[in-house]
């Protein structure tokens, strides 16, 4: 019978090889950490469409599948999917040694894996605005020297200025308090999503012209507590209703939006299909 480790070890490569990423510093992460350490204790319950499966079972070799766990399930707040992350992760292109911030972290499984990326950075930043768990991720996360637990809201700033920021939680639209903690070539991405709905993972790239943005893949997460608009959502779910956000270049900021390329707009920001000039 294999180990948890061995486990560990064959998830870690299955969930790399289902993102589609070659990068073995990601691979590496997640086989370094341990998922059984956030989920509490046993059995859990694994989404599936229309609500939740028992695993009948407190065996953590049961998480270590690429399937998404419930953290508090009444509320629909999951631990999500390992191969979604993984694209992301990959595609934020970390490299060791740069601040980052992680920004609703549940109960903070992810943000250890993103530890390893940062390696010897002594400054990455987790927030949770949930306080009981951002309570259990403290709790978790205590043993890492690098990592730093708040329960707030990411939502209004100032937030520590980094060069990542990661955000797994859907919001219509890109904070500005997130746009202003980037550092020139720090990296965002966040679920740009309407409600529950599917939208995308957006990233967006600070350069000293503006920003460019770039659609990573499909996906949806609980909604941001302070980021969702009501009136955004409709006119976002519509948004998404075809593959053109594929075509999305860059984000701009305070400008009046062109007809020819404006792929969508919210209040003072706009996602256009052109290169920053």
């Amino acid at each position: 019978m294999k180990t948890v480790e061995q486990l560990r070890h064959f998830y870690s490569e299955l969930v790399c090889a289902r993102a589609e990423i070659a990068d073995r510093r990601v691979a590496r992460a997640f086989a370094t950490v341990c998922r059984e350490d956030f989920m509490g204790p046993g059995p859990w319950k694994v989404s599936v469409p229309g609500g939740y499966l028992d695993t009948g079972t407190d065996n953590p070799a049961v998480l270590y599948q690429d399937l998404v766990f419930a953290i508090v399930p009444e509320e629909r707040i999951n631990n999500g999917e390992p191969s979604l992350h993984a694209v992301c992760l990959d595609a934020l292109s970390i490299r060791s040694g740069e601040p980052a911030l992680h920004i609703g972290i549940g109960n903070g499984y992810y943000t250890p894996i993103l530890a390893e990326l940062v390696g010897n950075s002594d400054q990455l930043h987790a927030i949770e605005v949930e306080h009981r768990l951002a309570e259990e991720a403290a709790k978790y996360l205590a043993i890492r020297w690098n990592v730093s637990v708040s329960c707030q809201s990411g939502a209004e700033g100032p937030l520590p200025v980094s060069d990542i920021i990661y955000v797994n939680a859907g919001a219509t639209q890109p904070l500005f308090a997130w746009l202003e903690a980037l550092t020139i070539g720090g990296r965002l991405l966040f679920p740009l999503t309407p409600g529950l709905g599917w939208g995308a993972m957006l990233l967006v790239t600070r350069q000293p012209q503006g920003f460019d943005a770039r659609f990573i893949t499909r996906a949806r997460f609980v909604p941001y507590i302070g980021g969702q608009n009501e009136s955004d959502r409709r006119r976002l779910a519509a948004a998404f209703g075809d593959n053109s956000w594929r075509q999305v270049r860059s984000l701009r900021i305070d400008e009046r939006p062109t007809n020819g390329d404006c792929w969508y707009s919210g209040d003072g920001w706009w996602l256009s299909t052109n290169e920053l000039e």
